[in-house]
């Protein structure tokens, strides 16, 4: 493709070199640049992409895209200064992958929880409705039936418009994105044209990056205040900060809701462990999907759907269909004659949601056992608040590793502890492995109780020092079920 064409709507403060040449590819790791290559700096949050520019032209590139011209310019190459690289490199990339959004109905889901649940959802359903779909979410991308491993819940602006643009090529009609605060702070989304955006909730969480819940509010508000105004807004009243959101969007603003009037109306009206019979805009439903915030997610992907011009008895015949994402609210039942719920909840808020939503089907029959641990190199503000709602819900709390990443397992744990008082600790044991503290989780379990092994949930490893280690939740409790 042109160079020429690649920057047509990139605003630049000076070229220098051709313009009218052919770029093969795009990059911002030096590491992939070849032959007649573009690689764009970036001033990243751990390396500065000036510093590799020479190493992207000794392997063959043609165009560089900086902040500040090397002090040597390099013959046959082509500069392009801009002003900010982390604004242009969405719209650089959107050009060079042929401007995938122009022909893709994209949908971002965006909010401190439910996030994967209701993208996958709306995957789910539009291909049970016949629908070439894509899927970028924090488990897999998907290309319809073909899956990509992912790594980050939003990929970097290159990655991603490379993935857009094959899902456009392959036919893909609609396309649902899981849209992380990160991404919306990075602009890693420049340049892509969204025909609609959910918001799901907001509680605390990515302190470690944003630093106050108010910078990370922000990042999510941003994502609304920059969609067109031929797209929708599907958002949550039941959140107090759902018509926060929404208050500079031109797009149009449609809201749902399990407490009040709203577009798309749900009622809980029974709940059993297999699923609940809900209520959605006066029509009875059983789902399989157990909880308050499952209702709440289940209402977002109806609305949707219906926005996206589906009928609503369609909707919710589907609906009925779809089962649970792997790792949220994922049951195993041992032959003893309890249950594991294994849960992905590594919030407060999400974890109280979780067992929350155990209470409500076991109505004060068996104890809840929970398994819980937090993040390391993440959010430690949030770790005594994690022990705190897992104490207020459960009989027993076993506080073991999550991810400890480069810090030390034991030093998570009290930070944990250091939020609960002297009488709240006497229900609570540490145990630092976590296969152990799954096993001993069912070894104190009895007949009719719940187990929660919360925090991990679709993750099938844990990441100590650098190195993920294989490690699945669910196949550690069948090993101890016997099963």
């Amino acid at each position: 493709m042109l160079l020429a064409d690649i920057i047509k709507n990139v605003r630049i403060e000076e070229i220098i070199g051709d313009v009218q040449r052919d770029i093969a590819d795009v990059h911002i790791d030096s590491r992939r640049v070849a032959e007649g290559h573009l690689f764009v700096a970036m001033r990243g949050t751990q390396v500065d992409g000036h510093k590799y520019i020479q190493s992207a032209i000794d392997k063959g590139a043609a165009a560089i895209v900086c902040e500040q011209l090397p002090e040597t310019l390099a013959e046959g190459v082509t500069y392009l200064r801009v002003a900010d690289s982390e604004e242009v490199v969405g719209p650089i990339a959107t050009a060079f992958n042929g401007y995938p959004t122009e022909t893709v109905r994209l949908i971002g889901v965006t909010g401190t929880n439910g996030k994967t649940t209701i993208a996958t959802l709306l995957y789910d359903m539009f291909r049970a409705m016949g629908y070439k779909v894509g899927l970028l979410s924090t488990v897999c991308n998907y290309i319809d039936g073909e899956a990509i491993p992912t790594e980050h819940t939003t990929p970097d602006a290159i990655t991603l418009n490379a993935l857009l643009g094959r899902m456009a090529n392959e036919g893909c009609k609609y396309v649902f994105m899981e849209v992380s605060s990160h991404s919306v702070a990075q602009r890693r989304i420049g340049g892509l044209k969204f025909a609609g955006g959910i918001f799901t909730n907001l509680t605390r969480d990515h302190m470690d990056y944003h630093k106050t819940v108010d910078n990370y509010l922000r990042a999510k508000k941003a994502f609304f205040d920059a969609l067109p105004k031929d797209a929708f807004v599907v958002t949550n009243l039941d959140d107090k900060n759902g018509l926060v959101m929404t208050q500079n969007t031109r797009a149009k603003v449609h809201t749902y809701s399990l407490r009040s009037l709203a577009d798309f109306k749900g009622r809980i009206l029974e709940h059993y462990f297999d699923g609940m019979m809900l209520e959605v805009n006066n029509v009875e439903v059983f789902v399989q999907f157990i909880g308050k915030f499952n209702a709440s997610n289940l209402l977002a992907v109806y609305g949707t759907a219906c926005l996206l011009g589906k009928r609503p008895e369609e909707v919710l015949t589907v609906l009925s269909m779809l089962r649970p994402v792997n790792g949220r609210f994922d049951a195993v039942h041992s032959p003893q004659g309890f249950t594991a719920i294994v849960d992905y909840a590594h919030t407060p808020d999400a974890l109280t949601n979780v067992l929350g939503a155990i209470h409500e089907v076991q109505g004060g029959k068996g104890r809840v056992i929970t398994v819980v641990g937090a993040g390391g190199n993440r959010d430690k503000g949030k770790r005594p608040l994690m022990a705190q709602e897992a104490v207020k819900g459960s009989d027993k709390v076993i506080i073991t590793s999550d991810n400890p990443r480069f810090e030390e397992p034991q030093d998570i744990i009290n930070d944990m502890l250091a939020g609960l008082t002297p009488e709240q600790k006497s229900n609570v044991v540490t145990i630092t492995d976590r296969r152990e503290a799954i096993r001993t989780a069912c070894l104190l379990a009895a007949k009719g109780d719940v187990i929660l092994v919360a925090g991990k949930g679709h993750e099938t490893y844990q990441d100590i020092k650098g190195v993920k280690h294989h490690f699945d939740d669910k196949e550690v409790l069948r090993e101890a079920f016997g099963i």
